[in-house]
């Protein structure tokens, strides 16, 4: 550390390390993506396909990244000192989790919003158990009519036009010279399908969340989103309040919050299961969940979603995970730490779904309907499956209470993390100006996306959210990690990245981590990119599909942090006259402090030990090469 800096600072204690990794590795996906992914991909088979991934691409990027962050204590952009050709890699990191952290928050409001109106009805019941209110269309139902065996003609028939516009059923019977008291069911049925509208027909759960929480209905698409949300606002203000005062200290004090927003959800995870399978037909939820289906596993589809879910879930490349283990003592193991912490994220997913299938096959039951109908994954879940659902338990306000409180949890645990990695970047890039006003810099990362969130808080915000959700966190975040796995697999070397692990823990990566890290997982990550290209569909919420300019903005969130990425390599090119000097390690690349500096990382060693290193690699495979040669004293110009 120069004169003049502030100490980073690091971890209490090993326990707030591992629980800010469990609570940046579960988050809302555990909850609305994988359930609904599973029950898709063949249910239990679902898991074959899962699990491999995890082996060969989830968690070797997640240990890369722990071992990474924890040999240099640096943030994801300054860490590039190891080869100053990738600092790109670091900004388009930022850049991911600014993006994803606009929307993710804007999630965390909507579940604040559902929480105070369930304490505010705790006394009733919550507002989106009925049809009849002002937010309310004539195609609002609590229930699904359909007609069944042991029906009278007259109930048939009554079932039938309840599915039929009112004004076109009599504007029909008019033209026919009939009255409604001489419709037979086999005429109704038949003859008037025209009215049907089985089609437009909503849950007071869906209307509830459209049309009062977002007012969707006051919107003219995604080029109309309209004005501002005023109670979204509010909520989005405390949602980014809490993230301030939780990270205003830095690792010191979001480590203290960590205890309850990691293990808390653990909590009522286990409440709402016990109370899922207390319900009836929840082993007709289950059923659909777990059941494998091998057949599946034949469906390019299935092993797609795997391997993507596991990446996105596990979360390397938004520079989190650097920058939480860049805080952990040089000798702290890691290793031990991302194999536990993968295994928890995908128990707790698992786990998850059995809470959310048992509740939603209450949900078939009730509403007469075929699970599959009623399942549904993202803001579909949360915000109106499985509040339709909790509507229907006695006591809606209490399950919604700690449904949404759960949602929260997740969510700010994510959160923390993501933001974290932006600040902790910025600070030590330049440590001797915002590190020393670290809580300044925090408010005013905070505040900045705070505003750029508020876009999302209007009445057509959440065409924004899908729109950014499906674009900004997707190619850009496989690409970064790719370029990450080459940079230190291959330029930097798996050989020194092995000695630097064993500098820090006293022993060698073994040949999975190796193969992983070279070959396997980069392949892995090219054979997604190229699926997702296959199966590509254009961004759309439900049945809206955005329209093309809407698309090609989102383009342009991806193309941001890649133009960053390549536009800083050929600047450093340049800085460094050459490839070479671009990609050899910073005369100060190495363990932070003294102590742990040792080998060819001691004093007298900088520099001559890496040249050597590389000699020696050389010649091992047969390959001459001449000495390096650079000298450092004359680069001096950091990006």
């Amino acid at each position: 550390m120069s004169q003049g800096e502030v100490a980073r600072g690091g971890w209490s204690n090993q326990v707030e390390f591992f629980l800010s990794c469990v609570g940046y590795a579960v988050g809302l996906g555990n909850v609305w993506r994988f359930p609904y992914l599973c029950y898709r991909n063949g249910g239990g088979a679902f898991l074959i396909p899962y699990i491999l991934s995890l082996a060969l691409i989830g968690l070797p990027a997640f240990f890369m990244e722990l071992a990474f962050g924890q040999f240099a204590s640096l943030g994801p952009i300054t860490i590039w000192r190891v080869c100053p050709l990738f600092k790109g890699i670091g900004f388009a990191s930022i850049i991911i989790s600014a993006m994803v952290s606009i929307s993710y928050n804007v999630v965390i409001a909507y579940a604040m919003y559902f929480l105070i109106v369930s304490l505010v009805n705790m006394d009733t019941n919550v507002p989106w158990a009925t049809c009849g209110n002002d937010w309310n269309t004539i195609f609002c139902r609590t229930e699904t009519l359909k007609v069944s065996p042991g029906m009278n003609e007259s109930e048939k028939i009554n079932v039938t036009l309840g599915n039929l516009n009112k004004t076109c059923v009599d504007k029909e019977l008019n033209g026919l010279g009939m009255k409604r008291e001489d419709l037979t069911y086999n005429f109704t049925s038949m003859n008037l399908t025209a009215c049907s509208i089985k089609d437009m027909i909503r849950t007071p759960s869906d209307e509830f969340f459209s049309n009062f929480v977002l007012g969707l209905d006051q919107t003219d698409g995604i080029g109309g989103i309209g004005d501002l949300s005023p109670k979204l606002v509010a909520v989005l203000l405390l949602a980014w309040l809490i993230v301030f005062f939780s990270l205003k200290k830095g690792v010191k004090s979001s480590g203290k919050v960590i205890y309850f927003t990691a293990t808390f959800p653990y909590v009522v995870l286990i409440i709402l299961l016990v109370r899922g399978v207390t319900l009836e037909g929840f082993e007709k939820g289950l059923e659909f969940y777990l059941v494998p289906k091998f057949d599946k596993l034949t469906d390019p589809r299935v092993w797609t979603d795997a391997a993507s879910q596991i990446f996105y879930s596990l979360g390397p490349a938004f520079g989190s995970l650097i920058t939480m283990s860049s805080y952990n003592p040089f000798k702290n193991n890691c290793y031990r730490d991302s194999i536990l912490v993968a295994i928890i994220n995908c128990g707790t997913s698992v786990f998850a779904g059995l809470a959310i299938f048992s509740v939603l096959g209450f949900m078939s039951v009730v509403t007469n309907r075929p699970v599959q109908e009623v399942a549904a994954d993202g803001p579909g879940l949360v915000f109106i499956a499985y509040p339709e659902a909790i509507a229907r338990m006695p006591y809606p306000p209490i399950w919604a209470f700690l449904f949404f409180f759960m949602l929260i949890l997740l969510g700010l645990s994510s959160m923390f993390a993501m933001v974290e990695a932006i600040i902790s970047a910025l600070a030590d890039e330049y440590p001797r100006t915002l590190r020393r006003h670290k809580s300044v810099l925090t408010f005013v990362v905070c505040l900045a996306l705070f505003i750029a969130g508020l876009a999302l808080v209007t009445n057509g915000g959440i065409y924004v959210l899908t729109l950014m959700d499906a674009y900004s966190g997707s190619y850009s975040l496989l690409f970064v990690c790719f370029s990450e796995l080459v940079a230190i697999s291959w330029v930097y070397g798996w050989r020194r990245f092995s000695e630097d692990i064993e500098l820090m823990l006293g022993f060698k990566p073994n040949i999975y981590w190796i193969a992983t890290w070279t070959v396997i997982a980069p392949v892995f990550i090219v054979a997604i990119l190229i699926a997702s290209a296959i199966r590509f569909s254009p961004s759309h919420y439900e049945d809206y599909q955005f329209e093309q300019w809407a698309q090609n903005c989102g383009w342009g969130l991806v193309a941001l942090p890649l133009v960053f990425l390549f536009g800083i390599a050929a600047i450093q090119l340049i800085r460094y006259r050459g490839f070479r000097n671009a990609t050899t390690p910073h005369d100060n690349w190495g363990p932070a402090l003294e102590e742990n500096k040792k080998g060819k990382y001691a004093a007298g060693h900088t520099n001559k030990g890496f040249e050597e290193d590389e000699k020696t690699e050389k010649s091992e495979n047969g390959i001459e090469m001449k000495k390096n040669g650079i000298n450092h004293d004359s680069v001096t110009v950091q990006f």
